[in-house]
Formats: structure tokens, sequence, C-alpha cells
């Protein structure tokens, strides 16, 4: 059988894991400068490279351009050579791919970078078709701006459509960025899953700890800030179950923590997770996940234990 993956995008397949950059500066969401703050993120970012993750995703809404100026001047202090993913979001009103190429003109400014390793469409949207979003990206992709292309949230035929059209073209789809944890398994069930990896697209899997519910450190007491504590409770019971089944394994596993299984489950399943982190101790709890691998009875337990918590 014909490898399908392509050279250009052989780099994301050899990646285990990544970081996520959504919290660096995220107030909304994620309460940046109440739970974290630019020292904190600095040394998420240095602990996770010590570690040696050297993938990191950011995007131009997170923290509304915030995110990706943090991240351009870790890049420039830290001197090391760092693989860099951003994303482009469809407003309604961005209908022309002058509107593609400012965005990317600018997130490259607040990056510090001439070109970045792999640009996404961060959403589908029903006003520009996945084709024209990807003729878009082609010519980026043309003039040395984008090194290769990726999309966000595409489901199965939407991922079809954005490949069959970069490959008339010659470029492969590089990858799908999706939420994927032990409590949303949806790409596993839609058939998306397997097909990217018919197809060769690597799929990266965000909030692979389902935003902080799989560490095991919230309860009814213990609310997570912010947002996420609207549907917490509801979350929380429905979890019950599973976390006790992580806590086993984790124990089993020579004292694992329950992020970590997350973690690993995601890399067990062939995906790379993205986890973001507000501080060190999470970069270096994060890094834990490395270096060792469920046992596939371990992955077939998880897998009922998450189909009972749906």
């Amino acid at each position: 059988m014909t490898d399908p993956i392509s050279n250009e995008t052989r780099f994301l397949h050899a990646i285990e894991m990544g970081l996520g950059a959504w919290q660096f500066g995220d107030r909304v969401f994620w309460s940046f400068g109440q739970t974290h703050n630019e020292a904190d993120i600095q040394a998420a970012f240095n602990t996770s490279l010590a570690a040696g993750i050297r993938f990191i995703d950011t995007a131009e809404v997170y923290g509304m351009g915030l995110s990706e100026r943090f991240v351009g001047e870790m890049l420039k202090a830290a001197g090391e050579p760092v693989l860099v993913a951003s994303k482009f979001f469809p407003y309604p009103w961005r209908v022309h791919r002058w509107f593609m190429r400012r965005a990317l003109e600018n997130s490259l400014e607040r990056l510090g970078l001439e070109s970045v390793d792999l640009y996404q469409i961060h959403w589908p949207t029903p006003i520009v078709p996945p084709e024209t979003l990807m003729d878009w990206m082609a010519e980026l992709v043309k003039e040395g701006l984008v090194r290769t292309v990726g999309v966000s949230n595409f489901n199965p035929n939407q991922t079809v459509r954005a490949y069959t059209s970069l490959a008339r073209r010659g470029i492969p789809l590089a990858s799908n960025q999706v939420e994927y944890h032990l409590l949303n398994r949806a790409v596993e069930k839609n058939g998306l899953l397997e097909r990217c990896r018919e197809l060769g697209i690597r799929v990266i899997a965000y909030s692979p700890i389902a935003k902080g519910f799989l560490t095991g450190k919230y309860s009814a007491e213990n609310l997570p800030p912010g947002p996420r504590a609207v549907t917490a409770a509801a979350t929380l019971e429905r979890a019950r179950p599973l976390l006790k089944t992580m806590t086993r394994i984790a124990q089993d596993c020579g004292g694992k923590t329950l992020a970590q299984v997350a973690l690993n489950w995601c890399i067990c399943k062939g995906t790379m997770p993205i986890p973001g982190a507000k501080n060190a101790a999470q970069a270096q709890e994060n890094a834990g996940a490395l270096g060792w691998r469920l046992a596939p009875e371990q992955v077939a337990e998880l897998d009922k234990a998450s189909d009972e918590a749906v």
C-alpha cells in the first residue's frame, strides 16, 4: 500500500504532542491576568521546550492577537527552532482572498516570522466553500508564506473537499484540528479520524483534557473559573465513573496523573494532542504524558468508560 503521508507533511506525523497557546492572553475564557500572567506563560513555554516539545499552536483570535504576540516574543528570546501553527478565522465579511492574505501578514508580524509552518482555517463557513478557501491557501503556499495547509473543525465531507481541492494544485492537506478527548469522541464516531488516517492527514486534538475536566482537580465545591463553570456540574457528574477508571489506570501505570493518562490516550489513538499550559507546573505535567504508552487493554477500558460517560 502506498504511504499517504507526503514529504511536506511528514514532520507533523513525527510530532507526538504540541503546546496549545489559547491560554496565552485570553482573558474571557481562560482568565488571563487573574489566574496566570505573562511570567507564568513564559515559564510554561520554557518548560515545554526543555521537555522537547517543539510545536506550538496559536491563532489570530486568541486574546485578539495577544497570543501570537506573546508567542513571537518567546520565540525570539528562545533562539531555538520551534514549529509554529496559526489560524485564519473566516469572519462573514472575509469573502475575498485579500482578507486571508492580510490576516496572515498580520499574524506573521505579531509572530515575528517570515512564514508559518502550518496555517489553518479555524472553522468552516457556509459563506465561502472549502474549495475557495483552499485556492486562497494554495496561493500563500506558492508565495512561500505558508509551509503547510491545515483545517480545523471540518467534518468528513468538508475535509475531503479541502483535500481534493488542494490535491488538484499538488498540495497536501496537512492536518485537521478538532476537539477530541475522552468526553468527546465525535470524530471517532463519525468516521473523520479513520478518513484522515487513510488520506495521510494529521489529526491534531485540541482540548485533549476537556478544558481541565479530565484532570480530577474540579468538584462541586471547586468549580473552574470563567465560562467553564456554567456546565461544570453536569460535566463533572457525567465524568465521575470515567475519572474513577482513569485514576486506577494512572496508578497501574506507575503513578501517572489523570491528565497524563488522558493525553497518552490521545497519542495512542494516533492523534497529536496540544494541551494548553498556564504555568510551568502544568507544562511539566503535560510533558509527563510522553515516553510511555498505555497498554491496548487499558485503551479499550478507557474507551468503554468513555462510552458510558456520554
